[in-house]
């Protein structure tokens, strides 16, 4: 039995948008992992403007392949109130 693939369905350097998509998806009981956030300020001269680490790239949040429609879903609404 072979491991369930993931999808990034979120990335950022901007914490503040970290918290905020990983509380909702913990509100929509959607499991998720955190890829690269404990990088961020190992590397280089660690985040610059944007918050990104430019060696380790932006945080990524990754679901299931399953959960990834609903998760997107649920932070197109954050990307949408960014945009307002």
């Amino acid at each position: 039995m072979g491991a369930t693939p993931l999808v990034t369905v979120f990335a950022s350097g901007d914490s503040a948008k970290i918290i905020v998509a990983k509380m909702l998806l913990e509100a929509s009981e959607i499991p998720f992992v955190v890829v690269g956030d404990g990088l961020q300020d190992l590397f280089g001269i660690g985040r610059l403007t944007g918050g990104t680490n430019f060696i380790t790239g932006p945080v990524q949040i990754r679901v299931t392949d399953d959960d990834a429609e609903d998760a997107l879903e649920i932070l197109a609404d954050m990307e949408k109130e960014d945009d307002a």
